[in-house]
């Protein structure tokens, strides 16, 4: 009986090289434009909530429309670019989360159909060593190793 393959798709070599062109040149514009914060700095900083954005808006609103009640160590026009900014970039990464999580997901199903078929090479394989295939004896050994037996309850961890 044959396995489902839940995806099938291939990339050109020119749609390959398309993609990376692009993956750098989205890369050399944002070198110098972004920061890679440590574990502990996001955890210091954290991401700024839904009702925390209302505040910054409505903060930016009333600042516009009330400039004499900025505090004089605010700066203002700093203030501005962040805010733009933030905009800027905030659309770009949903759009880039949006495609990351296609990839990944794209991804996923190509490694359960690409594992699901090693599976059954591997059970195939497994049968001809006990047939005495000539040679399938030491492609089983070897493919052996790769399945354990103990500890996990995780079937992919077993042997098949």
């Amino acid at each position: 009986m044959a396995l489902e393959n839940l995806i099938s798709i291939n990339f050109t070599e020119e749609e390959l090289t398309q993609l990376d062109d692009h993956l750098l040149a989205i890369r050399q514009i944002l070198t110098g434009k972004t920061i890679n914060l440590t574990p502990e700095q996001r955890q210091q900083y954290g991401r700024i909530a839904n009702q925390n954005k209302l505040i910054v808006d409505k903060a930016k609103n009333y600042m516009e429309q009330h400039p004499d009640w900025v505090p004089r160590f605010v700066d203002k026009a700093e203030f501005d670019r962040d805010y733009t900014a933030r905009q800027q970039v905030e659309s770009r990464v949903q759009l880039l989360e949006n495609l990351s999580t296609q990839l990944i997901d794209t991804k996923t199903l190509l490694d359960h159909d690409n594992y699901n078929n090693a599976l059954s090479f591997y059970r195939m394989i497994r049968y001809l060593a006990g047939e005495n295939e000539p040679g399938a004896k030491s492609v089983y050994e070897d493919m052996r190793v790769l399945f354990n037996r103990t500890g996990t309850s995780n079937n992919t961890d077993t042997e098949a």
